[in-house]
């Protein structure tokens, strides 16, 4: 039995910019401008994105872009587990201020018992303990 395997390439570029504020807005600092995007609002960016090819159809399912991006199906589930989040949660992770360390001040393991609660409401109440404790 011969299989034929087609080799699927998709390439992704985004880039996401610190959004314009007001210094009132934020009790009167400058967001700062050093350091990296945190990881966590990189997975949130890049579960958008896999959502919208999947839905526009330039991708047939999340498993095609697990092979095309070399990381296996659980770690696709992980990732798109995210765009459960109500969507004000998504918004702050994504303009989480820049990090200086390696690692965040939010680790994704910490997220992921967020992510499997379905009411939007204990989404926020959790997530806001989680702030409080970080």
């Amino acid at each position: 039995m011969n299989r034929s395997w087609s080799a699927a390439t998709v390439d992704v570029e985004f880039e996401l910019k610190t959004p314009v504020r007001s210094r009132a807005a934020n009790g009167g600092q400058t967001p700062p401008t050093t350091g990296t995007t945190p990881r966590l609002a990189r997975l949130m960016a890049l579960a958008i994105k896999c959502r919208d090819l999947v839905e526009g159809g330039d991708v047939k399912d999340y498993a095609a872009l697990a092979r095309a991006g070399y990381i296996t199906r659980a770690r696709m589930s992980q990732i798109m587990n995210l765009i459960n989040l109500a969507p004000d949660i998504q918004e702050e992770i994504l303009f989480l201020p820049k990090t200086s360390g390696s690692r965040g001040a939010l680790p994704e393991t910490a997220l992921r018992k967020i992510t499997r609660q379905p009411l939007w409401d204990r989404q926020r109440a959790e997530w806001r303990k989680l702030r409080r404790e970080k």
